[in-house]
């Protein structure tokens, strides 16, 4: 993989747009893209320098004015690894660090009742992150393809993560440690 997932969703945003790290921001909060994604404010501008520096992302007339306002464009050389990265992140599955499975894998530790309300304290934040995107997608104007691809999948996820918990979070509250 030539871009960090990170890397991509930056970089992917101004091959939409040209646009400057506080727009940048403004479209990770709308289409609410923190839900999948690890890129917090502070890291958009260090992305941003990052893909400038090797030369996949350009400021074609930069301004003296402060960093915040360099409108950046992505090179035709950007445009092209972020094809290449996005195809075989499609194509390719990988093994995702999920810390579920680590707490998973640690169960002797716990009593039946701590794992329960563990699980029903993850399955009341799991539908939170559901209803947040569902309320992401309907704000959005009509949907790209990529989007909708974005919001089903997440989504998916979530409902099947949902119904395993749902499932495994059966056991009667009186039971004791």
């Amino acid at each position: 993989m030539e871009l960090t997932p990170a890397e991509l969703t930056v970089l992917g945003l101004v091959i939409e747009r040209p646009q400057h790290g506080y727009d940048l921001e403004q479209v990770i909060e709308q289409r609410g893209i923190r839900q999948w994604t690890d890129i917090g404010f502070s890291s958009i501008y260090y992305l941003l320098t990052k893909l400038e520096k090797r030369g996949l992302l350009h400021v074609p007339e930069a301004p003296t004015a402060a960093k915040s306002r360099r409108v950046f464009h992505a090179t035709t050389a950007g445009r092209e690894v972020a094809a290449r990265t996005a195809l075989d992140l499609v194509a390719e599955p990988r093994p995702i660090a999920q810390p579920l499975l680590v707490g998973l894998a640690n169960l002797p530790l716990l009593s039946e009742r701590q794992y329960t309300r563990a699980l029903r304290t993850r399955l009341t934040q799991i539908e939170t992150r559901i209803a947040a995107i569902q309320a992401a997608r309907r704000a959005q104007p009509p949907l790209t393809p990529a989007a909708r691809e974005v919001f089903s999948y997440s989504l998916s996820l979530l409902q099947a993560e949902k119904r395993w918990l749902a499932a495994r979070a059966q056991v009667p509250d009186d039971e004791q440690d």
